[in-house]
């Protein structure tokens, strides 16, 4: 990540995994520690990509192709990666962000059949090279994470239980390709033993 000096953390897993009360519940814990923390999501995370999220999670929008799908989630990520996580990375703050390109990989490459190798390219010029250090696999079955999450579901959420399968077994496979990066957590256990697990991680990993 070249002169970039803060670390990157990512929380990435399945609707109703629990990633993202995990994410805030991490942020408070490090701040504890007194580190300067930064706790962003995607897509959206400033103006213009939160903006881009409620195009991408509206139900009504059902014509939207896989490419424009994927292509909007790369702009939304785009505008994040310059205004906020690469500014925060070169103050040196630990940046935690709630899903990243792995989220694309899993939902628009395994999910939708999206070309993986055109995503990872298309990635790479998108976040300018930033990469998580350290990224953090919520799993769950989907039926059981469907019905955890037990929300009125945005565009994404309401596709089939085909498609969510894929996009587990997406995650679980890009797992086993960076097994130095992903940690992947049973998110079936209790909110306080998983954020034992977490922070044990998290403890190891930034020798705190």
């Amino acid at each position: 990540m070249g002169v970039r000096k803060g670390i990157f953390i990512t929380f990435e897993g399945f609707e109703g995994s629990g990633k993202s009360t995990q994410a805030k519940l991490l942020c408070r814990y490090l701040r504890r520690k007194k580190m300067d923390v930064l706790h962003v999501r995607e897509p959206g995370g400033v103006n213009i990509s939160e903006k881009v999220r409620q195009i991408l999670l509206d139900v009504k929008n059902k014509k939207m192709t896989k490419v424009c799908e994927t292509l909007l989630y790369m702009a939304a990520r785009a505008q994040l990666v310059e205004e906020v996580i690469l500014p925060a990375l070169r103050k040196g703050k630990v940046v935690v962000c709630d899903r990243f390109l792995d989220s694309t990989l899993a939902y628009q490459g395994y999910g939708c059949g999206v070309n993986i190798e055109l995503i990872k390219m298309i990635g790479r010029f998108a976040t300018q090279d930033v990469s998580p250090h350290l990224t953090l696999l919520f799993d769950i079955d989907v039926k059981k994470g469907l019905a955890r999450a037990g929300r009125v579901k945005d565009r994404i959420e309401s596709r089939s239980l085909d498609y969510h399968n894929r996009v587990r077994q997406g995650y679980l496979k890009i797992a086993k390709q960076n097994p130095k990066r992903i940690r992947v957590i049973d998110s079936l256990a209790s909110k306080e033993e998983i954020q034992k697990s977490v922070c044990a991680i998290i403890n190891r990993f930034l020798k705190i």
